[in-house]
């Protein structure tokens, strides 16, 4: 087995049926530059063809879905780390979760006091928008500024609605360093995450891409065991742990790795396609 392979098993082998798969976009489905390659897309329309759902499972905002997605049959997307789920045909908002306003504003003051500099923002209106406390703008990339509406709000303005994810960045702590800050608060009624991305985000108590895609499949008539969930990040740890499938990225952190299942190819060698078809492959046989 070379190191372009899969490094855990020689395929993926799931202990019941596959019926959902469950991705992760960014360092997952997507490859370093952002693409969706033509096998992967031809992947999930030949599991939808299967008979299987194929849901997002992201922290974008459901929003900020790639436009290559839809059109490969995704049928479901859950956003914001698990926060909110919408049905892709009708453009149904299935639930939102939120992390409360005493609990922004306890980590609000705990991180501002412990760093200079820091800065925040709250999703709202189910992922359309930004608020944004001044200074957070000066902190994102032409990118970001171009991908997201972030619209500029006081500080005492954002503690004071519920909100479907906060992020928090800092000019040079790195996102994994704050999420060190606010573990060691001691403070509860949310869950922080990051997911390579250069901010914490930090959603309601409970919320996880796990709980999100758990919630989706009780509406389906879906079990955790007919499961196929991929992923890189940190913000994918719990989802990977809690499939009948947990399939980690070659180019995954080692948290994710350890609780996967199986370790397929890198984002930029079509780990998800690989891991796809050979499960079509095994439940056709």
């Amino acid at each position: 087995m070379t190191a372009s392979t899969a490094t855990r098993a020689d395929r993926p082998t799931p202990t019941r049926p596959i019926r959902l798969v469950a991705s992760d976009i960014d360092g997952t489905l997507i490859d370093s530059r952002e693409r969706l390659s033509a096998r992967t897309a031809d992947a999930i329309g030949a599991a939808v063809n299967a008979g299987l759902w194929v849901v997002a499972a992201t922290g974008r905002q459901i929003t900020q879905i790639p436009d290559a997605l839809e059109p490969c049959g995704l049928t479901h997307v859950v956003g914001s780390n698990g926060a909110i789920a919408v049905d892709l045909p009708s453009g149904e908002v299935l639930f939102e979760e939120f992390l409360a306003p005493a609990a922004i504003a306890d980590i609000v003051a705990h991180l501002t006091a412990e760093l200079e500099g820091v800065r925040f923002s709250a999703v709202r209106d189910r992922g359309t928008r930004h608020a944004a406390e001044p200074g957070y703008l000066d902190l994102l990339t032409p990118r970001e500024l171009g991908f997201w509406r972030v619209e500029t709000r006081s500080l005492a303005d954002l503690v004071t609605e519920p909100t479907l994810k906060l992020t928090v960045r800092h000019p040079e702590l790195t996102a994994d360093a704050l999420l060190e800050v606010l573990d060691a608060s001691g403070l509860d009624g949310f869950h922080a995450t990051t997911s390579k991305a250069p901010f914490l985000e930090v959603a309601g108590a409970g919320v996880t891409k796990a709980s999100g895609v758990a919630r989706l499949c009780d509406l389906l008539g879906v079990d955790a065991d007919h499961v196929l969930a991929a992923g890189d990040a940190k913000n994918d740890v719990e989802l990977l742990a809690w499939a009948g499938l947990g399939v980690a990225m070659g180019n995954a952190v080692p948290e994710a790795k350890a609780v996967a299942s199986w370790v397929t190819t890198s984002n930029d060698c079509d780990g998800v396609a690989l891991a796809i078809e050979q499960v079509l492959a095994g439940q056709e046989r």
